[in-house]
C-alpha cells in the first residue's frame, strides 16, 4: 500500500515468442535430427571404448543414430496425445531405454543395463508425471 491506496496486481504476461512459425517447424525437425546424431556419436564412441575409429563402428553409429531419431520424433508426435500418465511412462521408457543401450555400450554388466536405468527411467517418470499433473488437466490439456 502506497498513501493508503491499494494497488492493483500487475497481470502476468507471456514473454513476446521471438521466433516465428518457420523457425519452430525447423526445430521440429533440427532438433530430433541433432540429437540422433549426438545420441549415435556417444554409442559408437562407447562402444569403441577409446579404439580407433572403423567402418563398423561409423555403420553403427549411423544406425543408431537412425533409430534413435526415428523413435524419438515418434515419442514426440505419439505422447502429447495420451494422458498424462500414459504420457508420462512413455517418455520414461523412452529415457530409460535410451540410458540403457548407452550404458550397455559401455560394457557394463547386464545387471547394472538394467538397473541403473530402471532408476533413471523411474525418476523421470516421476518428474515428467508431476510437470503433467500440474501442468494439465485429467483429460491432457494445457492449463493457464
Amino acid at each position: 500500500m502506497r498513501g493508503g491506496r491499494q494497488d492493483a496486481p500487475k497481470a502476468i504476461t507471456p514473454p513476446p515468442d521471438v521466433f516465428d512459425t518457420r523457425t519452430h517447424r525447423m526445430a521440429r525437425v533440427a532438433v530430433p535430427v541433432l540429437l540422433a546424431l549426438v545420441y549415435g556419436y556417444w554409442a559408437a564412441a562407447n562402444r569403441r571404448s577409446g579404439g580407433p575409429v572403423t567402418g563398423w563402428n561409423l555403420l553403427f553409429g549411423f544406425l543408431t543414430a537412425l533409430v534413435f531419431g526415428v523413435v524419438f520424433y515418434a515419442v514426440l508426435r505419439i505422447a502429447p496425445r495420451l494422458r498424462r500418465e500414459t504420457h508420462a511412462l512413455l517418455w520414461a521408457a523412452f529415457v530409460g531405454a535410451s540410458f540403457g543401450f548407452l550404458y550397455n555400450q559401455a560394457g557394463a554388466s547386464l545387471v547394472r543395463s538394467v538397473g541403473i536405468p530402471l532408476i533413471v527411467a523411474a525418476v523421470t517418470f516421476i518428474v515428467f508425471f508431476y510437470r503433467f499433473y500440474t501442468h494439465e488437466d485429467a483429460v491432457g490439456h494445457r492449463v493457464s
